[in-house]
């Protein structure tokens, strides 16, 4: 199984990780703050063996008047900057941290509700959510506290470098002989306990993801008497997060032995020759403990650096996936000649009668011209497909699954756009309106409703943020919500739950029918929006459903035929083309394709109907 997030890359991309990094520069601050502490922290950091050496050498010497007030107060000193220093850079990488969190959150969650619904159609929700939450989280973190432990290790590094070579050269040099070989293992060894660790909690993630199937499932599970199988299919995955956690201790438990050894050999070798040299009084005792101090504190920074880069290989792939959701432009979106117009336009006031994009608030007419549309290449939905909608018409689309109906409203709907042709709102092809107006003239009631997490009243506010609260209940009232809304324990105050998980699946529908209603949209969509419903709310609906669809061009998508009798016009489709249309009573007196659809779904419902009452 593989997952895209356990992606690694050999190299590291300089020019995308300095993308990524222009999202911390609005917070220049943050950065300039960081650096100048970490230089600091890396600088004190690098004294504390100067003012040992100093001490030592003045003890060492037997002057009379030694006093270790000096010494103590530089301890004293050091200590303090480096405790201040440490809040400050936690503060400072801290609110870095959360700020690009924020910002790269925010932005990709903007972006991704400007896509066009095709952007959706091939991308899992669990990918979106990843990018949104844990891309984010890695990017911001690794920015803000890799800047400040890059400037930190190298700042000590060199200072380290200057201070060993500018003491003694021949020690120096060879204190800085074991930096390669050191560098070499520690990024070999990086690299592989990263992605022993990612295997580990890759495989964690699949066991939860068993556990959880397993828990839903478990009457399915009964059924079909797969407790073994499962248990099989568990263990495995168990085995292999077993075999990579053993692997990762065996790594870590190897890694750093060597690194110790490597600090010994450079110890050993300081004290061997520089102790030679101190018997031969050509350095001084200070000078010497300064050199062993060093030599191990120098493979710290080291470590810190070939960790880090490892870390940037490692969440390449996360900053990949975040820049090229920001960098993906939507498709469906204003041409620059409309954009144009909504920038130069004084049409937007309440009394005019144009919409912002310089056109007429009125929608009176559309018209499909040589409509041609497919989601995939080759493989055409409509073809050369023509009709037109006069004002105040419910227009019906039946016919079977695949044949283009929700197509056919979803390019209404400017959720997708025709690949050939175009669709005309009174002359003007719907590409040259404003897309935000021409949508906000829309109602659309789909076959599973959706309420997010709040009141009822939240959830048929969402359809007109401004409304007052006798709006509310009449919307309610036109599609016979008020009823049972009024019966709830708290009326219209009633947490609907995440999902609207707390109401039936009827009430949910006629929720959104009053949300969809409330916006007073000029073009109102049903698709297959009484299919999921019982016959006693179908039965509200339809009574209110005249009122809905009076004045306003309405498409009507039903499995239901008896739900679209009253339509104005009804369009039988199969395969993207119009097989025939008309009012009900026309298409049955001609008895084609609609009074085969129409007799053959009664006949049904009737044999159910009389079992039923049998049965009853």
């Amino acid at each position: 199984m593989h997952l895209e997030e356990d992606t690694f890359h050999n190299r590291l991309d300089w020019k995308l990780w300095h993308q990524v990094l222009r999202h911390a520069y609005p917070y220049k601050r943050f950065l300039v703050g960081i650096a100048l502490l970490a230089v600091t922290i890396a600088t004190c950091e690098a004294c504390f063996a100067l003012v040992t050496r100093w001490a030592i050498d003045d003890v060492s010497s037997m002057e009379e008047g030694f006093s270790v007030l000096p010494y103590v107060s530089a301890y004293m000193g050091l200590a303090l900057t480096l405790v201040l220093g440490v809040w400050g850079f936690i503060i400072l990488a801290g609110g870095l941290s959360h700020h690009m969190s924020h910002d790269i959150r925010r932005d990709t969650f903007k972006r991704l509700q400007e896509l066009e619904f095709a952007y959706f159609d091939h991308r899992p929700t669990g990918w979106l959510i990843s990018r949104l939450t844990s891309d984010c989280d890695k990017l911001s973190r690794i920015i803000a506290w890799s800047f400040l432990d890059l400037v930190w290790a190298s700042s000590l590094i060199l200072a380290i470098s200057v201070i060993l070579l500018s003491l003694n050269l021949k020690l120096g040099l060879l204190v800085l002989s074991v930096v390669p070989p050191l560098m070499m293992i520690s990024s070999w060894f990086q690299k592989r306990l990263l992605l022993s660790s990612r295997k580990t909690r890759q495989y964690n993630s699949f066991i939860t993801a068993s556990f959880s199937e397993g828990i839903q499932g478990l009457k399915t599970t009964k059924t079909f008497v797969r407790e073994e199988t499962n248990l099989k299919e568990f263990s495995t995955l168990s085995d292999k997060m077993y075999d990579y956690s053993v692997l990762n201790a065996i790594q870590s438990a190897i890694y750093l032995p060597i690194v110790l050894t490597i600090g010994s050999v450079a110890a050993g070798l300081v004290l061997w020759i520089g102790g030679g040299d101190y018997l031969a009084e050509s350095l001084t005792l200070g000078t010497l403990i300064a050199f062993i101090f060093y030599s191990g504190q120098f493979f710290d920074p080291i470590n810190q650096i070939a960790a880090i880069l490892v870390q940037l290989q490692g969440a390449q792939a996360a900053g990949e996936r975040v820049l090229s959701l920001l960098a993906t432009e939507p498709k469906i979106r204003d041409s620059d000649a409309v954009l144009s117009r909504l920038s130069t336009s004084e049409a937007s006031a309440p009394e005019s009668t144009l919409a912002e994009d310089g056109h007429s608030k009125t929608i009176r007419q559309i018209e499909f011209r040589n409509v041609s549309f497919s989601y995939k290449e080759d493989e055409p939905i409509l073809e050369d497909f023509n009709f037109l909608i006069n004002p105040g018409e419910t227009i019906a689309l039946v016919g079977a699954s695949g044949g283009g109906k929700s197509t056919i409203v979803s390019l209404l709907a400017r959720f997708y756009e025709p690949t050939g042709g175009g669709i005309y709102i009174d002359g003007i092809e719907y590409r040259e309106r404003s897309l935000d107006w021409y949508q906000s003239n829309l109602g659309i009631v789909l076959q599973s409703p959706h309420l997010f997490a709040g009141t009822v009243k939240e959830n048929i506010l969402y359809g007109r943020l401004d409304a007052t609260q006798e709006e509310i209940e009449e919307a309610a009232r036109l599609v016979n919500a008020h009823a049972f809304i009024e019966k709830l324990e708290n009326g219209y105050e009633t947490d609907v739950g995440e999902g609207g998980n707390r109401l039936s699946t009827g009430q949910k529908q006629l929720v959104s029918f009053a949300r969809a209603i409330l916006a007073n949209p000029q073009i109102f969509i049903m698709d297959e929006a009484t299919s999921s419903i019982d016959t006693e709310t179908e039965a509200l609906i339809q009574a209110g459903l005249h009122a809905i669809l009076h004045g306003r061009i309405s498409f009507v998508i039903a499995h239901r035929l008896s739900t679209i009798r009253s339509a104005d016009k009804i369009l039988v489709i199969e395969r993207g083309q119009i097989l025939e249309y008309g009012s009900h009573s026309e298409l049955m007196s001609r008895k084609g394709p609609y009074y085969a659809l129409y007799t053959r779904q009664f006949r049904t419902e009737t044999e159910a109907s009389v079992l039923d009452r049998v049965g009853g």
